[in-house]
């Protein structure tokens, strides 16, 4: 299998769902602007996601997919596609449970999230509906996210990195349509939500059939099988999901208390550090995912077959591919903040005063790309040998110091100061994970590193110039009445930098085809 012509597709798919997002974002922006309404939807949304990734895409996974990787390896594909169908049915019901509790107790969760916003009465009880209408969305995307483990297990990605598409798709459909003839249309984003996730689910149950997942599932019902609780793999799912979802949670209860904090700061904070947050998940999610993607399966196969120079090697793949391409975009972010909030936010109603907020929190949120990518490719050399202790402790150590910093930079930073504290924790996170990682062996770096750390510093040094100096040239406030003119420069700039990049890349030798790995 070609890694880097997997994790191409996958960017290359996620890609267009981060386009979709980013026509989200500039519709979002301008029909709604950053007010109290959007600090509602965007904490009553935040609930949800957070179950997402506590559930779905962060604890399952990692206890869901080295397990099923371990019985395909050893039992083959029927055992493999049965273990699934079990999971599915204990993750429907539990969800089932989860979200009749979440709708029950919406009032409870919105004020932890958000204190109540300061007794805004109107802006409390509009967030507690938009949760109510919302919750069921975690029923639909952690099933979602749990097809996508299957699918991923076998090798198909193209299907679980399209269907986020599904739910921009959905979001620009509302806003378009159905927000201009509610009389809050704030109500059309939550609705948008649920269609996108039974939009999801539905694709993804067909893309599961066509792997033949359900021809065991009358089997599975009719033959006496192992009860669900007493089987051997399930219990190991389990054995090892409790702890991931500690570990998991930990970066969760950081975002709460974040969210918690934001929301007795200036009206808009939420939105601003919100509107911030959706673009970095445009680069983590083009290349961390992907990777993270890519990498789990292959690095619990190689666990498997008790394979450590594989796993070894992957990791060392994985890094440098990160190190290639995080940092001159963590440059970028931080250089021209104001150019991309302008570019992706500044049209109709979002004010002046929100891009100067949103690209404070876009700059404060830039030192933390290149942690959030390699904590994707790290922690899955955990995950895969079922190792979840080590990422539990080293999340609380980060988590602690998220609220230390907290203390100092919020004061003086405001919504800014908490964007900072989630960056320097996440590159301590990655920092100290990788460290763990070396010294238990898992991990050998191999004796390239410095000379190739050295080549991408001197052609990150030419992007810092040039992205620096484009500034000079254009002002992108001003440019908000000429929305063609500014995203036309933007463009040429992006492409220019790109071009510098690469072409000095070349320049001081760095071998773009040491990155077409197949294993």
């Amino acid at each position: 299998m070609n890694l880097f012509k997997s994790t191409l597709i996958i960017s290359a798919l996620t890609l267009v769902s981060r386009i979709a997002g980013l026509i989200r974002e500039v519709l979002f922006a301008a029909y709604f602007g950053a007010s109290s309404q959007t600090d509602a939807f965007f904490v009553a949304f935040r609930i949800p996601n957070l179950l997402r990734r506590l559930f779905a895409e962060g604890a399952l996974s990692q206890a869901f997919i080295p397990v099923l990787s371990e019985v395909k390896a050893k039992n083959g594909t029927s055992a493999c596609q049965k273990l699934g169908f079990k999971v599915a049915i204990l993750l429907f019901f539990t969800l089932i449970f989860i979200t009749f509790l979440g709708i029950v107790f919406a009032s409870y969760i919105v004020f932890t999230l958000s204190n109540g916003f300061n007794g805004n009465t109107e802006t409390f009880e509009l967030s507690i509906t938009l949760t109510k209408i919302m919750f069921p969305y975690i029923l639909f995307i952690s099933l979602t996210a749990l097809a996508a483990g299957i699918l991923n297990t076998f090798l198909r990605y193209n299907l679980p990195a399209f269907t986020p598409v599904l739910l921009n798709v959905s979001f620009i459909i509302s806003i378009i349509f159905v927000a201009p003839i509610l009389e809050q249309p704030i109500y059309s984003l939550a609705y948008a939500v649920i269609i996108g996730g039974v939009a999801q689910l539905s694709t993804m149950i067909v893309g599961l059939s066509k792997i033949g997942f359900f021809s065991n599932a009358l089997q599975i019902i009719k033959k006496n099988d192992t009860p669900l609780f007493f089987d051997e793999n399930i219990k190991k799912v389990f054995r090892i999901f409790f702890p991931a979802t500690f570990a998991v949670s930990i970066a969760q209860i950081s975002l709460i208390i974040n969210t918690n904090i934001a929301s007795r700061l200036e009206t808009g904070s939420v939105s601003w550090l919100s509107y911030a947050d959706r673009l970095m998940e445009f680069p983590t999610a083009l290349l961390g995912v992907a990777l993270g993607t890519v990498l789990l399966p292959k690095l619990a196969e190689a666990w498997t077959n008790e394979n450590k120079t594989q796993v070894s090697n992957l990791i060392d793949w994985g890094l440098k591919l990160a190190v290639l391409i995080s940092l001159p975009t963590c440059i970028v972010f931080f250089n021209m903040s104001e150019a991309l909030a302008a570019v992706v936010f500044h049209y109709g109603v979002f004010s002046d005063n929100d891009l100067a907020k949103s690209a404070l929190a876009i700059r404060a949120y830039s030192i933390g790309i290149v942690g959030l990518i390699a904590i994707k490719i790290i922690a899955p050399g955990f995950y895969a040998r079922q190792d979840i202790k080590t990422p539990v402790l080293i999340g609380i150590a980060t988590l602690c110091m998220t609220q230390f910093l907290n203390l100092f930079l919020v004061p003086v930073y405001q919504h800014a100061g908490l964007a900072y504290a989630i960056s320097i924790a996440a590159c301590f996170n990655a920092f100290v994970l990788l460290i763990v990682l070396i010294r238990k062996k898992i991990y050998t770096p191999d004796r390239t590193w410095i000379l190739f750390l050295a080549r991408v510093l001197i052609s990150c040094s030419v992007v810092y110039i040039f992205s620096d100096l484009s500034n000079l040239f254009f002002d992108w406030k001003n440019l908000k009445e000429s929305p063609l003119t500014k995203i036309v420069n933007f463009l040429l700039i992006l492409l220019a930098i790109i071009f510098l990049y690469v072409s000095v890349c070349k320049l001081t030798g760095i071998n773009f085809k040491h990155f077409i790995k197949k294993v």
